[in-house]
């Protein structure tokens, strides 16, 4: 991803510090752009909890290198394991929701325990950080060449005509490393000069779809129009949607899928309409344990002020105002879940699969329960 025609990651070590880790600062975004530099566990705890980062893969991959920022703390304790487990735990409880957190977590737990010095250790730790980073990137590049096949069709079926794609909240390059989850098919067909548009859910409680979708797409130049969420099944009716692709932040081996908050309505609004359904995302996003979603994955539910204040960019600086009654109660669930049926295919790196426990483990057998 570029901005301002430079390349950037979300995430990186810092070149001339390798034990600090460098980042993007979302929550200043559109408005300002802020790199943050993290030197302890705890401050990626933070940053993780506090959604300095976020999305499913870049959640794992800030855990992933919170797990070598331990290891470098862990070199001078007493018991490097020890610090190493409490590390674990304390990165674990920052999200609940994203699978991509613990298995970045036990990833770096399982190579990090090969080692059988305390450099072999803190080496490890670092080069599996890079992996899973690199790994991230690389997957959602191959999501956008499987995605771009799924774009091209529908316009080879309307020739001359631009595609619409509605997405929700940001499945982008700033949930990911790079490229994005449901943003790399589209910036694949953008890229090759397909007619393309995009509905963008501004996805209320924090804006994620108005504030860093739009910013994204502004960025790579990819015609696209902000709409409230409500408005998406209106659009729906008049046939202004071709297509709908939505990220992921955990998806079961059966094929129901978590998400932000209102992608089960725009699920149900698509099936309604006879509208193509894709969930885009990498394997580290899929729960090999779970196969109920509805019943076993873990909704988060975040702080009340997200629902009762609203922030934005007024003269010159970065606010917040109160939208609802301060006595009213508020209720900020973060994540819903789309049973299978709903979803047309799913989009990952190998390729698109139907939402379902066959097909999904055809395309990933080495998991298949």
């Amino acid at each position: 991803m570029r901005v301002g025609g430079k390349h950037f990651r979300t995430i990186w070590l810092k070149p001339e510090e390798q034990r600090v880790v460098q980042l993007i600062d979302q929550r200043f975004l559109p408005h300002r752009f802020v790199i943050e530099e993290v030197r302890s566990v705890e401050q990626m705890a933070a940053a993780i909890r506090d959604m300095h980062v976020r999305g499913a893969g870049l959640i794992g991959a800030s855990a992933g290198y919170g797990m070598y920022l331990a290891a470098n703390e862990a070199a001078s304790r007493n018991s490097f394991d020890d610090h190493m487990a409490r590390a674990a735990a304390q990165l674990k409880a920052t999200r609940p929701t994203a699978v991509n957190l613990s298995w970045a977590v036990e990833r770096q737990l399982r190579h990090i325990a090969a080692g059988k010095t305390t450099d072999e250790k803190m080496a490890l730790a670092l080069r599996n950080a890079e992996l899973i980073a690199d790994e991230d990137a690389e997957h959602c590049r191959m999501i956008g060449q499987h995605g771009l096949r799924v774009i091209r069709q529908i316009a080879e079926q309307r020739p001359g005509r631009t595609v619409n794609v509605l997405t929700h909240c940001n499945a982008g390059w700033l949930a990911f490393v790079d490229y994005g989850s449901a943003t790399a098919p589209i910036y694949a067909a953008h890229d090759k000069g397909l007619p393309l548009h995009v509905w963008v859910t501004e996805t209320r409680p924090r804006n994620q779809g108005s504030k860093l979708t739009a910013w994204e797409l502004g960025q790579h130049g990819v015609a696209h129009t902000v709409i409230a969420d409500s408005a998406a099944g209106h659009l729906m009716q008049r046939g202004e949607v071709d297509l709908a692709i939505v990220g992921s932040d955990r998806t079961t081996y059966t094929g129901d899928v978590a998400n932000k908050i209102g992608t089960y309505l725009e699920a149900v609004a698509a099936k309604a309409n006879d509208i193509p359904f894709y969930v885009a995302l990498p394997s580290s996003s899929l729960d090999w344990q779970m196969r109920d979603g509805l019943k076993e994955i873990p909704i988060e539910k975040r702080g009340v002020d997200e629902i009762k204040f609203a922030d934005g960019w007024f003269d010159g600086q970065q606010i917040a105002v109160r939208i609802a009654p301060d006595e009213s109660p508020a209720a900020n669930y973060g994540f819903d879940v789309t049973p299978r049926h709903l979803v047309t295919g799913l989009i990952t790196e190998r390729g698109v699969c139907e939402a379902n426990e066959n097909s999904i483990c055809a395309l990933f057998p080495e998991h298949a329960p």
